[in-house]
């Protein structure tokens, strides 16, 4: 028997006036995940523990059968693991996003208006940490490059301070949302250097949005988690463009898949992450597959109703539909989850912890009668299941 767990993050909405009071789920066309209902099991979990603030962080980690009130110690120190970041007992990690902000004076009257200054590429983000960098040391602090708009700050013995989230405040005045020093004055000096860095030229006369600021948040200490392989007793792999899942790969001893091509964005290489699942699965030996799709989240941040609709039907054309066949053609029985981590809907435009719709479907139930089920939130709340807490999912997923 196999496993599959594919995650479409943020995918879960709320009724959307122009969509006829459908959710962006319940709207697409998702053929492939509605047939895999029919025959399976279609319920809710509350991926998001009580008192806990709605992240990525705290989902996946709770998705992945680890309790965040046990297991987290913050999202930037789980993507450090990723990056590679050598971190000390006494450190103290920090995320950095490059984001947008207008060019209102002063400070504190600028607006955000991306958080991922237009899904940045690597390449272009990293040669801007880099300018800020040049210009601006600080031996307490130290910088890593990671992915697209998402790098990391370690200080040394430093303090965890919870900063605001910036994809929680679009288009918000930032005067509020400002942290305390050090980081105020790092979060100025970079906007010094960056606003009229050539390169964010060249992006205003593309029509991209210039990444010109940093922006501090996610603190945390190094994390302790236990391997997933003792844990469950099944050889797994992470699949993700994005280092948070990858550092809860690395985290828990999973093999961590790089997919040449995977983004974050709505145009990654949704073919290559499940190839690599099949691969890994089928001709490597492993027994689980994680499968981690950042698009739904992305575009929910971004407030675009078409997009989120496009990302949705994009992983189950181009993700599960290459998984499901590729494992039915070889014979193998398998059974595979699908879900959200949180919603992320395009009315707020950032994460809530409402409960999210799970699929579970098993190959080996060859005489089940259809059940008439589509995956959608409306349809997995009428059926009535609940199977309570996050780490539910995966003892769903490896129990008969």
């Amino acid at each position: 028997m196999k496993y599959v767990l594919v995650l479409g993050d943020g995918m879960a909405d709320e009724p959307i006036d122009s969509l006829g009071g459908m959710t962006p789920l319940e709207y697409a066309e998702t053929p492939v995940m509605d047939g895999l209902a029919a025959h399976g099991e279609i319920g809710i979990v509350h991926t998001i523990p009580e008192g806990m603030k709605p992240g990525s962080d705290t989902a996946n980690l709770s998705v992945l059968g680890y309790d965040p009130k046990k297991f987290y110690s913050g999202r930037s120190p789980l993507e450090a693991l990723s990056i590679g970041v050598p971190m000390k007992d006494t450190d103290i990690s920090y995320r950095v996003n490059i984001v947008t902000l207008d060019g209102a004076e002063p400070f504190e009257r600028k607006t955000i208006l991306d958080h991922s200054s237009d899904e940045i590429s690597t390449a272009d983000s990293t040669i801007l940490l880099n300018a800020v960098l040049e210009k601006m040391s600080d031996s307490r602090f130290s910088f890593y490059a990671g992915t697209s708009y998402r790098h990391c700050m370690i200080w040394d013995k430093g303090e965890a301070v919870e900063l605001s989230q910036p994809h929680d405040h679009l288009g918000s005045v930032i005067g509020p949302f400002l942290p305390p020093e050090p980081f105020l004055s790092m979060m100025k000096r970079s906007n010094e250097i960056l606003k009229d860095h050539p390169l964010n030229l060249e992006r205003i006369r593309e029509g991209k949005n210039p990444a010109n600021c940093f922006w501090f948040w996610g603190a945390g200490r190094k994390p302790m988690l236990s391997p997933f392989e003792e844990k469950f007793g099944k050889r797994g792999v992470m699949i993700s463009a994005v280092d948070l899942l990858k550092g809860l790969g690395v985290g828990t001893g999973m093999k961590v898949i790089r997919v040449e091509g995977a983004t974050g964005g709505l145009n990654t290489n949704y073919e290559g992450k499940a190839q690599a699942a099949v691969r890994a699965l089928l001709e490597d030996g492993y027994d689980f597959a994680y499968i981690h799709v950042e698009a739904p989240d992305e575009m929910g941040h971004q407030g675009s109703v078409p997009k989120k609709i496009k990302s949705i039907e994009y992983l189950d054309g181009r993700v599960i539909r290459v998984v499901k066949e590729a494992l039915d053609a070889s014979g193998e029985d398998y059974r595979m989850v699908i879900l959200p981590d949180h919603p992320t809907p395009i009315s707020v435009r950032t994460h809530t912890s409402d409960p999210v719709p799970y699929l579970l479907y098993d190959s080996s139930d060859r005489d089940s009668e259809p059940r008439g089920h589509h995956y959608n939130e409306r349809e997995a709340r009428e059926e009535g299941i609940d199977i309570g807490p996050g780490p539910c999912v995966m003892r769903r997923l490896f129990s008969r």
